[in-house]
């Protein structure tokens, strides 16, 4: 972490804030789907119940389950990364992870034809853009 008086240190903020936000939002929702595991998949069978997604919930719920812990995982690995050694080379990687994520659930709000659900996740995609571009700049 560089010093608070550092030309380097708003940058890095802009490297660790969407890092930070993002290893929260995923250690949450992941940790929730695999706590409350037939909750969502109740809840996502009737969500996509008129959709071409009816039949594969379960597999669906799975993957994006793995797929979320990972995102939360790598972001906090990366957070850690960023705070003692200053490199955002894992936080990269994490957010990268968080941005597929978003992109998944967009997909599937917007083919469940959840429009209003689906209007959310650009401002949470747009959080994973500028810490890729943040963190893409800081890898050396």
């Amino acid at each position: 972490m560089p010093a608070l008086t550092s030309i380097r240190f708003a940058p890095w903020l802009l490297q660790a804030l969407p890092t930070a936000f993002l290893a929260i939002l995923f250690l949450q929702s992941g940790i929730d789907k695999i706590i409350d595991f037939r909750g969502n998949q109740g809840y996502l069978t009737q969500h996509f119940g008129r959709s071409p997604l009816r039949g594969v919930v379960t597999p669906m719920l799975v993957t994006l389950t793995i797929i979320e812990v990972s995102a939360g995982v790598l972001c906090a690995v990366g957070l850690v990364e960023l705070l003692v050694l200053g490199v955002p080379r894992i936080a990269f990687w994490g957010i990268t992870v968080a941005a597929i994520a978003f992109l998944a659930l967009f997909l599937g709000q917007r083919i469940a034809k959840d429009y209003t659900g689906a209007a959310v996740l650009p401002a949470y995609f747009l959080v994973a853009l500028v810490g890729l571009w943040m963190t893409g700049r800081g890898i050396r």
